[in-house]
């Protein structure tokens, strides 16, 4: 790692703290010469340090970065040594970390970027991955599940973003079937689950959960065609770690509910946490589209709806839209 890498993670590992330059220099054995042209090359890239007489540097409030080790700090014991790989910008973390679960990545694997040039979403779609103002994240498993219970990593990922979200923020979040995450009506994160199967046996040979949250609303706004349907968890307003804490949070959660693709240790909480029970909705099916009334959710995470000529249908895949 590069000294001014090094120098980096350091300033966000103490965050909120300042350290002299002699100090840095001696945590990382080097010369003051060499943090002091650390510390001008991260600034030359945009990063704010704070320089203090007789107090030495600190990174600037409300400036909040993605580090590995800001993560790991973050996560519970038995997951500080899991391989972990952040990025300040990928074409898609999904794309990445399944070309690592082909060479043979171990599960708990996971991908991190502050920006991706070729997100991707549900049904093709393109997902908005805007620079520094999201969390782009991608963790492979490898369960020993059904390839029927492939769905089942999508909604577990669901439940473990929105506790997540709850448990740094003061926010409420919520499920729309299957895969978002809204809060105050506003979609913050969208999921996309790809999988590869075994030919022979039929089961899971790895699954890549990729979530993008929309953690800060981004320079200039969100896109024409995102207003009214996107929003952030936090606005303008930064915190510094809290997206490292955020990734380390639904990191831990989703690798623990990944445990059981079966749903039953989670299940209540997604049907708690999806609020489109009881709503009318739009079924989108291709170029059909029929309105009609969620009345649950089964024990296979399908969409219990019944339409308007009475007939009862078990949703498995597909859109539904919903008005608020």
């Amino acid at each position: 790692m590069r000294i001014k890498d090094r120098v980096l993670e350091l300033l966000v590992q103490n965050s909120g703290k300042y350290m002299s330059g002699e100090e840095i220099a001696k945590s990382l054995s080097v010369s003051r010469t060499a943090v002091w042209k650390a510390v001008n090359d991260l600034r030359a890239e945009g990063i704010e340090i704070d320089a203090v007489t007789n107090r030495g540097y600190c990174i600037s409030k409300g400036t909040d970065l993605l580090t590995a080790s800001g993560i790991r700090s973050n996560l519970p014991e038995n997951l500080k040594d899991i391989d972990l790989y952040v990025f300040k910008t990928v074409d898609s973390t999904n794309t990445v970390l399944k070309q690592k679960a082909s060479e043979g990545a171990a599960e708990g694997t996971v991908v991190i970027s502050a920006q991706q040039t070729a997100g991707r979403g549900r049904l093709g779609r393109s997902f908005f991955s805007p620079s520094d103002s999201g969390l782009y994240i991608s963790i492979l498993i490898r369960p020993k599940a059904e390839a029927s219970e492939a769905v089942n990593v999508t909604t577990a990922a669901a439940v473990a973003v929105c506790e997540a979200i709850e448990a740094v923020t003061e926010k409420k979040a919520s499920i729309k079937w299957v895969n978002d995450i809204w809060i105050e009506n506003r979609k913050v994160c969208g999921i996309l689950t790809e999988a590869a199967f075994n030919m022979e046996n039929g089961k899971i040979d790895y699954a890549v959960m990729g979530a993008g949250v929309n953690v800060y609303t981004p320079d200039g706004g969100f896109p024409e065609e995102l207003k009214g349907i996107a929003s952030s968890i936090c606005g303008e307003s930064k915190a510094s770690g809290l997206r490292n804490i955020l990734a380390a949070e639904i990191i831990s959660r989703f690798l623990e509910y990944s445990k059981d693709l079966s749903g039953k240790s989670y299940i209540d909480k997604y049907r708690e946490k999806c609020f489109v029970v009881g709503k009318r909705v739009m079924v989108v099916s291709g170029d059909k589209k029929e309105e009609a009334l969620v009345l649950g959710i089964d024990d296979g995470f399908k969409l219990l709806v019944r339409y308007d000529d009475g007939r009862e249908d078990r949703l498995s895949s597909g859109e539904i839209s919903i008005r608020l």
